[in-house]
């Protein structure tokens, strides 16, 4: 299907459950049905709160499907009945959920593809927090890890995203009057996650998020122009690049440094050095860490490589040929990964990449321009 014909994807996004997307979402929809668009909505999640749920009244809803799995019957979004009715527009709830093993397609984020792809335009909801790249300062942020997320490049692709917003104060007394939860989970959700210095710190991410979502759709009117005249500049020529391995906190480094490459507007690429250039003779645990990790960058959208060698010069060497001007590393805890060479890889990326900034990630120190000196 051509471009042209791809269906609008429009996200009503927030910081927290009972903000009001789900409402806002359901209040568009009888808007464009009042003015005479077809339009069904595809899944609906109620948590039963009775103003969301009145407002869906008089709304045409597509039955979901039924999947079993380990002995129980389970409901998903009919993905396949919905592009046969071929509304002009669907309305999805949750659009970071994840299907029930079984399904056709793991994320709900992927049926909607599906639709798009169909020239079905779609209206949907998801919290801040499930933002991929924003993973690691959410978990940081609450002390929760959020395991259902959105790749940001579906979420920058969009073609409208708005912000609903409400003030902590506002949430926690909704919560407090039932509104958002049942008063015995509403009582656990204030001692946890919905604190309000915790509340507070999530919607200043939301909003930053948001300025940034700005900032990016008024920059590309003119990134045409601008790559344009990057490629008359050889020094204007940046790339950020991030080495692979299968240290555990490579999923970390991947994310910050894809959000560093969206934040500059540049190209990101994710790099792998191995002895023969492939995976093979790594035992199982290093195959099965570095696979996952390479699929990771590839779902972001990161163009990946895996070069042949046995030491960072190599990638130092990739690095420089491409433009790359920073370089995102993590040091190891121990050595004894290191099968490549007998040197500490990032301390030999960072002697040899004097011309480059070598970005360090740890754990829980916040990122850090190592210089080549450090």
């Amino acid at each position: 299907m051509s471009e042209a014909k791809r269906g609008k994807l429009k996200i009503f996004m927030g910081y927290a459950a009972g903000v009001g997307k789900t409402y806002k979402m359901l209040e568009e929809a009888h808007a464009l049905r009042k003015h005479g668009t077809d339009i069904v909505v595809g899944y609906f999640e109620p948590h039963g709160r009775q103003e969301t749920i009145s407002r869906a009244e008089g709304l045409e809803f597509v039955p979901r499907k039924k999947v079993e799995y380990r002995g129980n019957i389970f409901e998903e979004m009919d993905t396949d009945r919905i592009l046969a009715r071929h509304p002009q527009v669907c309305a999805v709830d949750e659009f970071p959920h994840t299907n029930v093993p079984g399904s056709p397609r793991t994320k709900r984020w992927e049926d909607v593809m599906v639709l798009l792809d169909a020239g079905i335009d779609v209206l949907t909801t998801m919290n801040i927090q499930h933002l991929e790249s924003l993973n690691d300062n959410v978990q940081h942020i609450t002390g929760v890890t959020v395991r259902e997320t959105v790749p940001d490049w579906i979420v920058r692709n969009a073609d409208e995203v708005v912000m609903v917003d409400l003030t902590p104060r506002a949430l926690m007394h909704r919560l407090q009057r039932g509104v958002v939860y049942r008063p015995d989970q509403a009582e656990r959700a204030l001692q946890n996650f919905f604190r309000e210095h915790t509340l507070v710190a999530l919607r200043e991410l939301a909003l930053r998020e948001a300025a940034h979502e700005v900032g990016q759709r008024i920059a590309s009117q003119s990134e045409v122009a601008l790559q344009e005249a990057a490629a008359t500049d050889s020094n204007r020529q940046h790339k950020v690049l991030i080495h692979l391995t299968a240290d555990p906190k490579t999923a970390m480094v991947t994310r910050r440094a894809k959000r560093v490459s969206d934040f500059l507007g540049v190209e990101c690429l994710a790099i792998l050095v191995a002895p023969t250039g492939d995976l093979a003779g790594l035992s199982e645990s290093e195959r099965h860490a570095l696979e996952k990790h390479l699929a990771f960058a590839r779902n972001l959208q990161i163009n990946t490589h895996i070069l042949k060698g046995n030491s960072g010069s190599v990638l130092v060497d990739f690095a420089r040929q491409n433009g790359v001007t920073q370089i995102f590393v993590t040091r190891p805890r121990s050595r004894t990964w290191w099968r490549f060479g007998l040197h500490d890889p990032v301390q030999e990326i960072i002697d040899l990449a004097k011309d480059m900034q070598i970005v360090i990630v740890s754990d829980r120190d916040p990122l850090a321009g190592r210089g080549a000196k450090e």
